[in-house]
């Protein structure tokens, strides 16, 4: 079953006299429980189709369906609704509140929502046993390992219970052993039915996931199934 429907999506900046086409249309169907990869060198355009897909920026023509609703004609408080609701974002960067310990770091999407203070604690505490850092909730950011910090930035994500994780760059910021310890819960939560897309550059990175979405120049030139898929490796 679909749960993205891109058609004919382009995305121009002006540059001075010159326009820039980051995306320069694209058309992409991602079902549920996809676990795809978009990777390419810099200026490729993924960074771009991560914030059209994340829906932080609209695109300049086409038309993108998430679940659905048709985005692109979303307002600004609708679209944030929409990723409140939708999406689940892991970035880089961790991007945890450095004064928040783990616990209320993960509660804090749910503010946004009529859920009582009960019931965001209790759904933090089993989003962060469920990555494995159930004796780390008073922790605060840096008190914990890179590591731990992805994982927390994980449970942010899961606790909405989105429709679609989201990961930009997600082992950037990490070393080699602790890479493979968070690529085996991506496994994991893939498993579990969750719709992963991960935006990388790096090609070890895109061969955990099941499919390989390579972009150049703000086109997609190659859609193809991994070695795990064709293998049914986590399917």
């Amino acid at each position: 079953m679909s749960l993205i429907n891109l058609t004919s999506i382009t995305k121009h900046y002006e540059m001075g006299s010159q326009v820039v086409k980051a995306l320069d249309g694209i058309d992409i169907t991602v079902n549920k429980n996809d676990y795809l990869a978009f990777i390419g060198s810099s200026g490729s355009g993924k960074s771009t189709m991560l914030n059209i897909l994340g829906c932080l920026d609209k695109p300049t023509s086409g038309q993108y369906h998430l679940n659905g609703k048709n985005v692109e004609i979303l307002d600004q408080n609708e679209l944030s609704e929409i990723r409140n609701l939708e999406i689940g974002f892991i970035f880089q960067s961790f991007n945890l509140l450095p004064r928040a310990n783990a616990l209320n770091n993960v509660m804090q999407p749910l503010i946004y929502r009529s859920i009582g203070f009960r019931q965001r604690k209790e759904m933090a505490m089993d989003a962060l046993s469920r990555v494995g850092l159930g004796d780390r909730v008073d922790h605060l950011p840096n008190q914990l390992s890179g590591g731990q910090r992805q994982r927390v930035a994980i449970a942010r994500a899961l606790v909405t219970h989105p429709s679609i994780l989201l990961a930009d760059e997600p082992t950037g910021n990490l070393d080699s052993k602790t890479t493979v310890e968070i690529m085996q819960l991506f496994d994991e939560l893939h498993k579990e039915g969750h719709t992963l897309i991960v935006v990388t550059h790096e090609n070890e990175i895109a061969q955990h996931c099941h499919r390989i979405v390579e972009m150049k120049d703000g086109r997609i030139f190659n859609d193809s199934a991994t070695e795990k898929a064709t293998l049914g490796v986590a399917v």
